[in-house]
């Protein structure tokens, strides 16, 4: 029954069913044409709104949906991400005679406080001095290093939503700063310490309105020095007596995690002189220590509920990592066979498969939606909502989406709407796009799915249309 149902979606009116009154007037407000919307809505069995619904457009993060739903099927509610300390070399009074191997597992959760914790570790297992090399292990992800070369997404490459991930990514390479000014200097602190990084502000101080401070912000430089050293430069403008918080992403990963370690190592009493490189670690290592990431659930509540970029793309390669190579035919040691993002895809669009989902037209490009690659239909992201409502970890995946008025990216949004506190629903937007989908309880308590996409250069003006088909849904059915 379910695979008749599927194939029987695939027959609905591919445009022009309409739209509801409200909805057509808001787009005509807004001057944004009714064939820039791409929506369905559907109350079991029934399609109450067709527009457009086979058509594969931008879903922005509305894609997390098919990421995180994926990832609960294929990987299970008990996954959990892992970051080991590994060695090969004996121990000899207090020295370690060889490499110290920090190897990535995709550990959602790998900050300062977890690493200082393992490196304490094995501080307690009497270990004091490396006397061999600081290895970093990223070959889980293939390639390990998505990002050198890659143009940056837009204008704020230090942004933490543009951060790219991979296996080993310690506080998500993120630098927590503390800016105060006075009238005439401005301070600025980091955390957290590292190696031989420091950091200083080359900011002009402004009369302005300091709630307005990211109007002056320029994106700040991380310049080697000729001694190897770090500085971190920020530039642009700052208000006089003016106080924020910012968390930027400026330092090179590679140097990040090195000079992390390094810097903590030292705190803790220990030795490190080697060189630190990236390498795959060998075989016959034993396990110093770990840290494993919450389960599965928490990140993905922690990836829809705010639209988390940099967890849901660790999350999408998580599931490439642990498909089938179609080249060795098995699972493969890392870096052999095809790059770990198309095993992704093949890992998704095999699940969609078994569900009876066609998955003609989508394409999936890091599966966060900060992409202008990916697209999905309508009906597409709406047959995997209803999946989702199958699914054994359906209470698990509803409990990550947003609440209208009350949490997440829903939170300030649809407070006045008939659908207040009735809706679980993910957003997407990007310059030119906007998008909504997930459930929506209608008046008679009836659970309806929703899926809603705006793609035109007028996207950012289409809220108002998209809250009037959510509005509508859920005062339906009376």
């Amino acid at each position: 029954m379910r695979r008749l149902l599927l194939a029987a979606l695939f027959v609905l009116p591919a445009a022009h069913a309409q739209l509801p009154p409200e909805v057509a007037q808001q787009l005509a407000a807004a001057s944004i044409p009714q064939d820039a919307m791409g929506a369905l809505v559907l109350r079991g069995d029934t399609a109450l709104v067709s527009h457009f619904a086979e058509r594969p457009m931008q879903p922005a993060s509305a894609i997390k949906l098919v990421t995180t739903l994926v990832a609960l099927e294929q990987l299970g509610p008990a996954f959990r991400g892992r970051t080991e300390i590994r060695t090969a070399a004996p121990l000899v009074q207090d020295t370690l005679l060889g490499d110290l191997i920090l190897r990535g597992g995709a550990d959602a959760d790998l900050d300062g406080e977890a690493l200082r914790d393992m490196l304490q570790a094995l501080r307690n297992q009497g270990v004091r001095k490396v006397q061999g090399r600081l290895v970093l292990d990223r070959t889980l992800f293939n390639p390990t290093r998505p990002d050198p070369g890659l143009p940056p997404f837009d204008e704020a490459p230090d942004a933490y939503y543009n951060v790219i991930p991979d296996a080993l990514l310690i506080n998500k390479n993120m630098l927590l700063l503390d800016m105060r000014s006075t009238d005439r200097t401005m301070a600025v602190t980091m955390q957290p310490q590292l190696e031989r990084v420091t950091i200083e502000s080359a900011m002009t101080l402004i009369t302005a309105d300091c709630a307005r401070w990211e109007d002056g912000w320029q994106q700040p430089k991380a310049v080697r020095q000729a001694d190897g050293s770090i500085k971190v430069v920020l530039r642009g403008t700052f208000p006089r007596n003016c106080a924020r918080n910012n968390s930027i992403n400026v330092v090179d990963r590679h140097d990040y995690v090195d000079r992390l370690v390094r810097h903590t190592w030292q705190q803790l009493g220990g030795e490190l002189t080697g060189p630190t490189v990236e390498a795959i670690t060998p075989p016959g290592t034993r396990l110093l220590a770990d840290h494993v990431s919450r389960a599965l659930p928490e990140v993905v509540r922690d990836i829809n509920k705010p639209s988390d970029n940099a967890l849901a793309r660790t999350v999408f390669l998580s599931l490439g990592s642990l498909e089938a190579d179609p080249v060795a035919g098995s699972r493969p040691l890392p870096l052999l066979g095809i790059d770990t993002a198309t095993r992704a895809d093949v890992a998704i669009r095999s699940w969609m498969r078994r569900q009876g989902i066609n998955d003609t037209g989508m394409v999936l490009d890091n599966g966060s939606g900060l992409s202008r690659l990916e697209k999905i239909s309508p009906l597409q992201l709406a047959s995997t909502l209803q999946a989702g409502l199958r699914s054994k970890w359906s209470p698990e995946f509803m409990a990550s989406l947003p609440i209208a008025g009350v949490d997440g990216t829903l939170r300030r949004r649809l407070r006045d709407s008939a659908a207040f506190e009735r809706a679980r629903l993910k957003t997407g937007g990007l310059r030119n796009v906007m998008a909504l989908a997930g459930y929506v309880t209608d008046a008679t308590g009836r659970q309806c799915v929703v899926v809603v996409f705006v793609n035109s250069e007028q996207a950012g003006s289409s809220r108002p249309a998209i809250d009037a088909l959510i509005d509508w849904v859920a005062r339906s059915g009376q």
